[in-house]
C-alpha cells in the first residue's frame, strides 16, 4: 500500500451550544435549547483524535472559527463596540446571535471537496470551500475555512485552492460530505463519486419535507474545477425519500474506503445503474469493487439516523484490513449492533468495530464522519502539509490543556450576549493559531 489518507477532525469551538439551526437535521432539531457543555465536546473530539493517531493512521486537526462572528453582524446594522453589537443582537434577536455564535464548523466533512493529485489532469490536490448558502449559520464559514485550508496546504507546488461557488440554490454545495472515492492505494488513480440531492436544469426528482442541500450543477463545477476525469467519475442522486427522512447528507446513509462502499439499500436513485458504472469504473482501473449493502430489514432508515450508522469512518489500518468507527449510539440500539457485529463475520476487509464516545456532537447532528475531512496524499504531499496541526502526543496535551484555559463546562443560548464569552473565544482562536502556526486566519485579527 502506498500514500495517505490523512483525516482532519474539526476543533469544536468555544461557543458549542444547542440552537436547533439545521432544519432537515433531525438531532439538531430534537435537541434545541438544551445546555451544551463546549469542554466536554472539545475533549472527545480530541479523544478520537489521538486514539486514530495511536493507531498509525495519519491524523490532523482543524481549527474552529470566530464565533460570535462580530463582522456580520455589523454587516446587519448592529452598531457600537463589539459588546454593545452582541447584547443589540441579543435584545433584537436571540436566534439571530445564535445563528452567529454557532460551532457548526466543527463538521469539517461540510469544509470543502478534495480530489487527490493522482485524479487531477494537473497533478496537484484540489480543494473547493463548499458555499453551505442553505443555512445561514453555515453560510458564512467559507470565508475563514479557505484562508485556515491555504494555512494547513501552504505549497503552489502540490495544493490547488478554489474559492467557495456562487451562494445560490442553483449551486447549493456542502463539501465532502456528498463526496467519495474508491480505489486501492490513496495515491494512484481512484474513482469519484458525487451524491447530489436535487438537479436544477431539467431534474424531476427531489424532497418535498427536508431540503437537498447539495445540487448535481455544484458537483459537475467541481469536477471541472478540479480537473477530473469523466471515465473515472460518477453522479449519483440520493434517495429524496431519504433525505426527507433526516438524511440531509449522503454521509448519514453512506461511506466508502478504498474499495469499500458501505451504503443502505435506499440510498440512491436508480441505485443498480449507479453500482454498475461504479463497478466498471473501477475495474478500468484493475480494482475490486467492495459493496456492503445494509438490508432495510436489519436497518430502518429511522435508526441509521438515529445512530449515525452511516456517518462512521472506515479505516485501512497498517496490517491492510480495515476497522469501522461508529459512535456509541450505534452499540445502544439493538438492531444497528447486531448488524455490525454480523457484517465484520462477512469476510469483507472490515474486521473490526471501534466504539467513540461523542454525544455532545451527536446531539448537535454529527458523528465521526461529519468531524473529519479525508486527504488522500502522497508522501511528498504529506512532507508539505503543515506540521503543527498533525496530532501527537505533544500536540494531544497542548490542545487539553489550551481547552481546559478557554473553554467552559455549560454553555446556554441566553449566556451568548455574555461579553466575557467573545473575549474568551477571542482569546483562545489567538493562541491557537499560534500553537497551528495558522497565521491570521481569523477576521479580528485582520
Amino acid at each position: 500500500m502506498s500514500g495517505y489518507e490523512l483525516n482532519i477532525d474539526g476543533l469544536v469551538g468555544p461557543t458549542h451550544h444547542y440552537a436547533g439551526l439545521s432544519f432537515g437535521n433531525e438531532a439538531s432539531t430534537k435537541n434545541s435549547k438544551n445546555t451544551s457543555n463546549p469542554k466536554l465536546a472539545a475533549k472527545q473530539g480530541l479523544l478520537k483524535m489521538k486514539a486514530l493517531s495511536d493507531l498509525g493512521l495519519k491524523q490532523a486537526v482543524f481549527a474552529p472559527q470566530e464565533r460570535p462572528h462580530v463582522l456580520t453582524l455589523r454587516q446587519l446594522g448592529f452598531t457600537g463596540t463589539d459588546e454593545q453589537v452582541i447584547t443589540q443582537a441579543m435584545k433584537t434577536s436571540p436566534q439571530l446571535l445564535s445563528n452567529l455564535s454557532s460551532a457548526s464548523c466543527m463538521w469539517t466533512a461540510n469544509s470543502c471537496t478534495v480530489s487527490p493529485s493522482a485524479d487531477s489532469a494537473d497533478g496537484k490536490v484540489h480543494f473547493t470551500t463548499a458555499n453551505l448558502n442553505n443555512k445561514f449559520h453555515r453560510s458564512i464559514e467559507h470565508p475563514t475555512t479557505g484562508r485556515i485550508l491555504r494555512a494547513m496546504f501552504n505549497n503552489d507546488a502540490y495544493f490547488a485552492h478554489h474559492d467557495a461557488l456562487p451562494p445560490v440554490s442553483m449551486f447549493g454545495d456542502e463539501g465532502a460530505a456528498n463526496h467519495n472515492r474508491l480505489g486501492g492505494a490513496y495515491d494512484r488513480k481512484s474513482v469519484q463519486i458525487f451524491v447530489y440531492g436535487q438537479q436544477f436544469i431539467g431534474g424531476q426528482l427531489a424532497p418535498q419535507k427536508y431540503p437537498a442541500r447539495q445540487s448535481l450543477e455544484a458537483s459537475q463545477a467541481i469536477a471541472r474545477l478540479h480537473h477530473l476525469n469523466d471515465a473515472q467519475t460518477v453522479f449519483v442522486q440520493q434517495n429524496p425519500d431519504v433525505i426527507d427522512q433526516g438524511v440531509f447528507h449522503n454521509d448519514v446513509i453512506a461511506v466508502s474506503n478504498q474499495q469499500v462502499l458501505f451504503y443502505h439499500e435506499h440510498a440512491f436513485v436508480n441505485k443498480a445503474q449507479a453500482l454498475e458504472e461504479i463497478r466498471q469504473k473501477m475495474a478500468d482501473l484493475d480494482e475490486q469493487f467492495i459493496p456492503i449493502e445494509v438490508p432495510a430489514q436489519r436497518v430502518t432508515v429511522a435508526d441509521a439516523v438515529n445512530t449515525y450508522l452511516f456517518n462512521s469512518q472506515i479505516l485501512t489500518r497498517a496490517d491492510g484490513k480495515m476497522s469501522i468507527v461508529v459512535p456509541e449510539e450505534s452499540r445502544q440500539n439493538e438492531a444497528v449492533w447486531s448488524y455490525l457485529n454480523d457484517m465484520i463475520k462477512l469476510g469483507t476487509p472490515i474486521d473490526d468495530i471501534k466504539v467513540f464516545d461523542l454525544r455532545e456532537s451527536m446531539r448537535n447532528g454529527g458523528g465521526p464522519a461529519c468531524l473529519r475531512l479525508r486527504v488522500a496524499l502522497s508522501q511528498a504531499e504529506l512532507n508539505a502539509v503543515n506540521p503543527n496541526i498533525l496530532m501527537n502526543d505533544t500536540l494531544f496535551n497542548t490542545l487539553n490543556a489550551w481547552v481546559d484555559r478557554h473553554y467552559r463546562d455549560e454553555l446556554a443560548q441566553e449566556e451568548l450576549a455574555d461579553p466575557e464569552l467573545l473575549l474568551q473565544s477571542r482569546s483562545a482562536l489567538d493562541e491557537l493559531t499560534q500553537i497551528l502556526k495558522l497565521g491570521s486566519v481569523y477576521d479580528f485579527q485582520r
